[in-house]
């Protein structure tokens, strides 16, 4: 046995060594199998340098350690991890769903603002439907900390308590176990101050009547626009102009926007299973019932969205694999080789050390939402082509243009008047501007910004 004549007996000839090592018997007499690549990883690990100043160095020989390429003198210990181990998103400990879980009382003296509210239907044992695909490009690493949005997510808690192991490493992410048409529920979270309201479900839809695969959703939809709210929080921020202004609970005011008193100008975006509910959606929209999806007013505005259209998406990749790329960065806020396969095989985000080179991947663009009417680019609003704002925000900020958000009525002078807005993709270059329109670029990843350091801020 070759395995047996490299070992030696000790005097007493009793136990096998090597290297003067003990060496453990399976239970079949001989040598353990899985001791020689244990021992070889251990023998070529001591054998590689470190990076210890001299005066660690013991008798003259360096001391045994992490090899120089994995350590650079990065202080482990008082590291703090921030984002995952690839250093795409951010990260956080595990946190147990009890203490993401608010009540009413607690999310209405939260005073959320600038939040992303998701209406999520869902039976107890519905199939899970993969909230962490809606949450992580929303906890990119290309956005700092404090530009993270709080997601809150309204519905069953049972149906939550299953997705939450996925949920469970991002930040900033609250449970309140109500129902989408609870408007008591929607009120504790300020669904009027918020940035974005998401419907979801879950429930697996009928055969018998494939229209009514979206009617929670729809009816979520038309409640939400229905409700009315106080705008006490927001003439409180107008008149409060002290930076150190409390609200009634006690707590600091940190506003970003006006509320909506109306709740058919929270922005919406409802998710249908059969593109042809899209005409319950509006009820001022006289679109034909026929009308193809791409072609109507709640697709064009942004508030609908069907599955078909990742149809569209896959052929227009299949033709274009360098359409990837783009897509990739605008629905998942990018992705590596790595993350792919760590999520593939089920092992879930994992914790990573902020090294020099997993910092490197936060250096990518974003999505941005840029207004014409103040700012830098106001004066492109006054007249201008597209042409002009194009070249001036590429050559002057590194941003590129990528379309417009337009009020549907562009003079908001008459009753009818509404405030919806639609897209409009790559606008040709001799294209007008208008003082209201908004504009979507892709913006550069900036390392600093005037309140705020590289290092992050502490929450």
């Amino acid at each position: 046995n070759i395995k047996n004549s490299v070992m030696a007996k000790e005097e007493n000839g009793s136990k096998p060594v090597m290297n003067g090592r003990l060496v453990p018997i399976g239970p079949n007499g001989l040598v353990d199998e899985t001791y020689g690549g244990y021992h070889i990883s251990y023998e070529v690990k001591k054998l590689m340098p470190t990076n210890k100043p001299a005066d660690q160095q013991k008798n003259g020989k360096m001391e045994v350690g992490i090899a120089d390429d994995q350590a650079k003198d990065f202080d482990f210990a008082k590291t703090e991890m921030k984002y995952d181990s690839t250093g795409m998103f951010h990260w956080t400990p595990a946190r147990s769903i009890e203490d993401c879980i608010l009540d009413r009382n607690q999310a209405a003296m939260t005073v959320l603002n600038g939040h992303v509210v998701v209406c999520l239907f869902a039976d107890p044992d519905s199939p899970l439907i993969g909230l962490r695909n809606l949450v992580m490009p929303l906890r990119a690493s290309n956005f700092h900390y404090h530009e993270l949005k709080h997601v809150v997510i309204v519905g069953a808690v049972d149906y939550i308590r299953r997705e939450w192991k996925t949920l469970q490493n991002l930040p900033k992410i609250s449970v309140l176990n109500g129902s989408p048409l609870s408007r008591a529920d929607l009120r504790a979270v300020n669904v009027n101050l918020c940035d974005m309201c998401v419907i979801l479900s879950a429930k697996v839809p009928s055969n018998d009547d494939p229209t009514l695969a979206d009617k929670e959703a729809i009816l979520a939809s038309l409640n939400i626009k229905a409700m009315t709210f106080d705008d006490t929080i927001g003439v409180l921020n107008q008149s409060s102009n002290a930076p150190d202004a409390m609200s009634p609970l006690g707590s600091p005011i940190v506003l970003h926007r006006k509320g909506s008193v109306y709740g058919s100008n929270v922005p919406m975006i409802t998710e249908l299973v059969n593109d042809s509910n899209v005409q319950f959606l509006d009820q001022d929209d006289d679109d034909d019932p026929d009308t193809e999806l791409y072609l109507t007013q709640p697709f064009a505005c942004g508030t609908a969205f069907a599955v078909s259209v990742l149809d569209s998406l896959m052929s227009t990749t299949y033709f274009n694999q360098n359409a990837l790329t783009l897509i990739r960065s605008l629905i998942t806020g990018g992705a590596t080789p790595e993350l792919e396969i760590i999520l593939a095989e089920g092992a879930g985000l994992r914790g990573g050390y902020s090294t020099p080179d997993t910092l490197s991947h936060r250096d990518r663009c974003r999505v941005g939402q840029i207004s014409l009417s103040d700012g830098p680019l106001a004066t492109f609003g006054e007249g201008r082509k597209y042409q002009d704002l194009f070249v001036a925000s590429l050559r002057n900020y590194g941003m590129l243009c990528i379309g417009l958000y337009r009020l549907r009525d562009a003079a908001l002078t008459t009753v009818d008047a509404t405030s919806k807005r639609y897209v409009i993709t790559n606008p040709p270059f001799d294209f007008g501007l208008l003082p209201t329109d908004q504009v979507y670029v892709l913006l550069p990843f900036e390392r600093k910004q005037s309140r705020f350091s590289f290092s992050e801020t502490e929450v």
